[in-house]
């Protein structure tokens, strides 16, 4: 995993080797991609002192991309994206909404959540590897007519080469080496594969 050499991705990741969050082994990730690392991001927001400062920081580097921009809405996909979403809501002054998926896999917003056509939205999520969640979320809340003006992230494991149709931002960008099954070296040698993400295996 190599980071860009900066301060603010040297310290979010030594939050994460802090508290036990930069776990190392062979890993399914979200995407159906396996890798040797993995950055599990509940255990460094199940501190909540943790989650507010990385939501503060977030918030800080939404409010540069944006400008002057009002924010009316924070909308993160569940349920990785929950509490860091909240707490960029939070630090913004804007409403959190969530989204879900149905019984067929489709996001959608349920639980009396929607968005007003012309409100100014953004997308948080805690990692993002290919962008597909984040993706289905803003074009989701575009269909409804809200303005996504802009999505962010805790971690980007993609490099920057993810693409969610709007600008974005993100803490830690990282190059993160990821596998297809069918050609990933630790299944070949054998080595159980774990899903430690919030979906199941």
């Amino acid at each position: 995993m190599t980071p860009q050499a900066d301060t603010e991705t040297g310290s979010v990741l030594e939050t994460f080797r802090a508290t036990g969050a930069y776990l190392s082994g062979h890993f399914r990730l979200t995407s159906g991609l396996h890798s040797p690392e993995y950055l599990q991001c509940a255990l460094v927001l199940q501190h909540p002192e943790q989650a507010a400062r990385l939501g503060l920081q977030l918030a800080r580097e939404l409010a540069k991309l944006l400008l002057q921009g009002k924010v009316h809405a924070v909308a993160s996909p569940a349920v990785g994206g929950l509490i860091i979403g909240h707490e960029v809501a939070r630090a913004l002054g804007a409403r959190f909404v969530f989204t879900e998926r149905d019984s067929s896999g489709k996001m959608t917003l349920r639980r009396g959540f929607a968005v007003t056509p012309g409100e100014t939205v953004v997308v948080v999520e805690d990692v993002i590897t290919t962008g597909g969640s984040t993706k289905e979320v803003v074009d989701l809340l575009t269909a409804a007519g809200a303005t996504v003006s802009a999505a962010a992230s805790i971690i980007d494991r993609s490099g920057g080469a993810a693409s969610v149709g709007v600008p974005r931002v993100a803490l830690a960008t990282l190059q993160v080496v990821a596998y297809p099954p069918e050609s990933c070296p630790l299944c070949a040698q054998g080595i159980p594969v774990t899903k430690p993400g919030s979906r199941p295996a």
